[in-house]
């Protein structure tokens, strides 16, 4: 039965299979929408790297199991929706009207189709609904286009894509800060004239916790443990020397011995001090780079020419054997005051013209163990965008201390030469880790590997945090 758009139909069995074909690639995902018309939160938006909901299944790339009998009562539809993964046409009107199918998930018979003609500059599409109507399900031919992609459409039914402004929780905390509260405990002046009268206070500090800390004996630091000694405690050495005769000889020994190393440790600190944070050490000049947490490699090789197109390929393995982790992976790009120009995840696939690309997820297995792909054309960034951000976060929930490993992996898109690699062995147990930066130098672009756990479901958690390693490379 072919539907018209707006038309619907009963639907006679309670299992189905909804497909949206195309000459192109599409990412076909579901929403359980409440009689709000909004989803009940995000764990309803059914998706490639969410692919379980009660009674929806997303089968990639193309297909959405529904099994009506298992929905919950609070559910009033099933929304399917298509969209353009990126890697072709920009735009249905280029790629072509998409074809909608819906079969019976038992037999395999085609129950309905419907094709969606009138879209033309929209980059994804509510395809067909299934929906309750009188304790029975129907599907409807919908076909409603959204030139801002699947993050609109998630939008329009209670999914949040967008970050939360930053300012307003910031305003409660400045009012808070000039109460007259603090303004009576002035009032304990008269403990200062006590200092002034006596020099002895520091006598009662030897009684107090104060020895731990040996800020005042400089004998005492290199030797935390050493307190017993008479280094920094008058009424103690007639008992070392006198009366434990064997350990003083320990004692001693040791003390020279911190001593020894620390002149010989002190030069390097300086020298590392020397390189800040964002500040290249390494370069590619020697061939692949395996990066350490907190390094910069200078992106540029003697007598090669500039990168102009680089892929991000990050991947993860699970800490335990044939489990499966779904992680996702995204990318911020800020400018030189830390401001967040864009995000680029699975909500959103492209920025700037095109100049970051998302891959979606890896359904070949290619790329090494590599599980998305994030795609960067160097040289079409707007000059306003200072840095990138590159993050790998669990919308599902999975904790990275379930992932064994972790790692990205930066490859010259012209070659496919791999130039640095940076891994992470299993982290906490936390949603989200900020994978690496790659920011504009005096020459050109600098990768940084960061390595540093976050909580966050998706990329929209980590906005705010993630402006930190900008401004360290500033300031």
């Amino acid at each position: 039965m072919e539907l018209s758009k707006g038309a619907n139909t009963p639907i006679s069995t309670g299992e189905v299979l909804a497909e949206v074909a195309s000459s192109t690639s599409v990412d076909v995902a579901a929403l359980l929408v409440a009689a709000t018309g909004k989803v009940r939160s995000d764990s309803d938006f059914v998706f490639y790297n969410q692919p379980l909901g009660p009674g929806v299944t997303a089968q990639p790339p193309n297909r959405i199991r529904v099994v009506t009998r298992d929905i919950p009562p609070d559910i009033d539809k099933v929304v399917i929706t298509a969209s353009l993964d990126g890697s072709g046409p920009a735009t249905w009107g280029q790629a072509g009207a998409p074809r909608v199918t819906l079969f019976d998930a038992t037999s395999g018979a085609p129950l309905i189709t419907f094709t969606p003609t009138d879209l033309s500059t929209e980059t994804a599409v509510v395809a067909c609904e299934i929906y309750r109507r009188q304790g029975a399900w129907k599907v409807r031919a919908v076909g409603q286009g959204y030139a801002n992609g699947l993050a609109g459409i998630a939008t329009d039914f209670g999914i949040t894509v967008d970050d939360k402004p930053a300012p307003a929780p910031q305003q409660p905390y400045s009012s808070p800060q000039p109460p007259p509260a603090p303004q009576p405990y002035p009032a304990p002046p008269p403990q200062q004239p006590y200092p002034a009268q006596h020099p002895y206070p520091p006598q009662q500090q030897p009684h107090s916790p104060p020895p731990y800390g040996q800020p005042q004996p400089s004998y005492g630091q290199p030797q935390p443990y050493g307190q017993p000694q008479p280094y920094g405690q008058q009424h103690y050495p007639p008992a070392p020397p006198h009366g434990a005769s064997p350990y003083p000889p320990p004692l001693p020994n040791p003390s020279p011995q911190p001593y020894a190393p620390q002149p010989a440790t002190t030069p390097p600190p300086p020298g590392a001090a020397t390189a800040k944070f964002g500040q290249p050490t390494v370069s590619l000049d020697k061939g692949r780079v395996s990066l350490r947490k907190n390094e910069t490699v200078s992106l540029t090789k003697q007598g090669a020419p500039s990168l102009t197109r680089v892929r991000m390929a990050l991947g993860w393995d699970p800490a335990v054997q044939g489990r499966n982790i779904d992680l996702d992976a995204s990318v911020i790009a800020y400018d030189r005051k830390s401001k967040k120009l864009a995000n680029v995840w699975f909500l959103k696939l492209s920025a700037f013209n095109g100049a970051i690309g998302h891959s979606g997820d890896n359904l070949t297995g290619a790329g090494e163990g590599d599980d998305e792909v994030i795609s960067v054309d160097l040289t079409r960034l707007p000059p306003d965008v200072y840095a990138l951000v590159f993050t790998v976060n669990s919308f599902s929930g999975h904790k990275f201390d379930a992932v064994g490993q972790a790692f990205c992996r930066l490859v010259d898109d012209l070659t496919g030469t791999e130039l640095v690699r940076f891994e992470l062995s299993q982290g906490p147990p936390r949603t989200g880790v900020f994978m690496c930066m790659l920011t504009r130098g005096a020459q050109f672009w600098n990768m940084t590997g960061l390595g540093e756990y976050a909580d966050g479901a998706t990329v929209r958690k980590m906005v705010d945090p993630g402006k930190r390693f900008v401004q360290q490379t500033l300031h």
